[in-house]
């Protein structure tokens, strides 16, 4: 075997993404409340950026042109790569003297200030208002739990098995570990008795039904620790006894909504076991979800769709930018010109200027994106806005990119989490694309669109004899569309509507 080298030429054509292309494509997919974080992060990092406080229309400056290098658009977005930051203090330290040079007289900084609304120690004090006026975080679970714990008066051993309990108790509030494994898995020795009082101790905290093993159990806690509280306002309607029996041993009749098999073999009346099953229904299936830190993060629509009167249109009006106050410091723009500054200097302040303007240049491209988008839903789905969800017309993403000349993964990045203000409520833009079917009027129909015809046939059916799925697809012919059965039972679970039998009523 012999190895030789050799040199060759070979043409071929790759795509390679700039820094600046992958800036854009993250900025497009943030939802609002992330690009702002995202803007806040870009002024504690970028120093020649800054918000001025006041009306959004006077806070852009026609900016200082700043010195240009060839290739910029191939430029790292990055200062320094050496790891070490040093020179970067340097720098920084060298722009804090120039800035007390006699240029920058007093005079100047006070009109400055004065402009701004802010003083040299403004970022300061946002700072500290943002900490003052936030939330403090919720106490979690497992803390909410070690601390009543903490009050729980037993012996040494049965605090430590309590604790490591509380350790294994998850999200839901449920000990899904045996006792057995964690004895095994504990790190220092503990008794399967020291568990069992700890965890009949740890059941009597709050929420009601913590440390349960599985639902029925969680929800037998629950009524057992209402039924210890006496009689009261909300104890009065319950049969516990009736509750109890139906939880242990009638489980698989109440899925299968066997009413009359329940009154049967209970001796009770079928409304006895409806009321049964409503204070059942009251119980807290998932108890440590009332405790802990939520998760549900606020909603803010990207634009609004409103009805112009004057126009006889839907029209939209994009939500309040976050960069309309973000603008180049005047003053490091400035220093770049000024040949008295060194040159390490001069270059630090032209990079951050540069990404500075690629970072308002992203904003605005990804504002004025997701206008485009916007508007071509509005254009395709008139109907939806005047008529409601059964009007909703199929619209899928790669007609859209075709009609905006664009790609059609930028279409599905500017839909990505986003929301719009309609006249029928808030929606996620997403919701606005998918594909569809034709009915026999030849109209094109969404898939969101035949499951809201799908839901009103249901709601509308005679509840004491449902219709079944064949009875639905005949029902939903009538109106014009053809689905198979196995295609109306799919769309049935998907809107969480039981069987025929299960939705009877007695």
């Amino acid at each position: 075997m012999q190895l030789t080298q050799s040199a060759s030429l070979r043409q071929e054509l790759r795509q390679l993404l700039t820094p600046r292309m992958i800036q854009s494509m993250e900025i497009l997919q943030l939802p609002l409340l992330a690009l702002e974080e995202r803007i806040e992060q870009e002024l504690q990092a970028n120093p020649v950026l800054e918000m001025k406080e006041g009306a959004p229309e006077d806070a852009h400056e026609e900016p200082v042109d700043a010195p240009e290098r060839d290739n910029a658009d191939h430029e790292t977005l990055v200062v320094d790569e050496n790891g070490t930051q040093a020179d970067d203090f340097e720098r920084l330290a060298k722009i804090a003297d120039y800035l007390e040079s006699d240029e920058f007289s007093p005079d100047y900084s006070s009109h400055k200030n004065q402009s701004s609304g802010m003083g040299m120690d403004g970022d300061r004090d946002r700072k500290l208002d943002a900490m003052a006026n936030t939330a403090a975080l919720e106490q979690g679970l497992t803390e909410s739990l070690l601390n009543q714990w903490s009050l729980i008066e037993c012996p040494d051993a049965v605090r430590r098995a309590g604790q490591i309990i509380i350790s294994y108790i998850d999200d839901d509030g449920y000990l899904r570990t045996p006792l057995a494994t964690i004895v095994e898995e504990a790190k220092k020795p503990v008794t399967m008795e020291d568990l069992d009082l700890a965890l009949a101790l740890v059941r009597t905290m709050d929420p009601p039904g913590i440390g349960a093993r599985d639902l029925p159990e969680c929800l037998l806690l629950q009524l057992q620790i209402l039924e210890n509280e006496g009689e009261d306002e909300d104890t009065a309607d319950h049969d516990f006894e009736l509750e109890r029996d139906l939880l242990t041993s009638y489980r698989t009749d109440i899925e299968m909504n066997r009413y009359p098999q329940i009154a049967r073999k209970t001796g009770k009346s079928i409304d006895d076991i409806k009321n049964a099953i409503k204070m059942i229904a009251r119980l807290t299936p998932r108890p440590g979800r009332l405790v802990g830190r939520g998760t549900n993060q606020p909603i803010t629509p990207d634009a609004k769709i409103y009805f112009d009167e004057e126009t006889g249109k839907y029209d939209i009006e994009m939500a309040r930018d976050p960069s309309s106050n973000l603008t180049l410091s005047q003053i490091y723009q400035r220093m770049i010109k000024d040949k008295g500054v060194d040159k390490k200097t001069r270059e630090f302040l032209t990079n951050n200027v540069r990404n500075a303007r690629w970072l308002l240049e992203s904003i605005e491209q990804r504002r004025g994106t997701i206008q485009r988008v916007i508007r071509a839903v509005v254009d395709a789905q008139q109907e939806f806005f005047e008529k409601g969800l059964e009007h909703l017309k199929p619209l899928p993403m790669i007609l859209v990119a075709d009609q905006l000349g664009i790609h059609v993964a930028t279409v599905s990045r500017a839909v990505s989490e986003k929301w719009i203000q309609t006249p029928r409520g808030i929606f996620p833009l997403r919701r606005f694309f998918s594909g569809g079917t034709t009915n026999s009027d030849g109209e094109d129909m969404s898939w969101d669109a035949v499951k809201e015809k799908l839901k009103i046939i249901i709601d509308d059916e005679d509840k004491r004899n449902p219709l079944n799925d064949d009875e639905i697809v005949e029902k939903i012919r009538e109106q014009g569309i053809t689905l198979a059965r196995r295609t109306v039972a799919k769309y049935r679970k998907i809107l969480n509507i039981p069987t025929a039998r299960q939705r009877k009523e007695y």
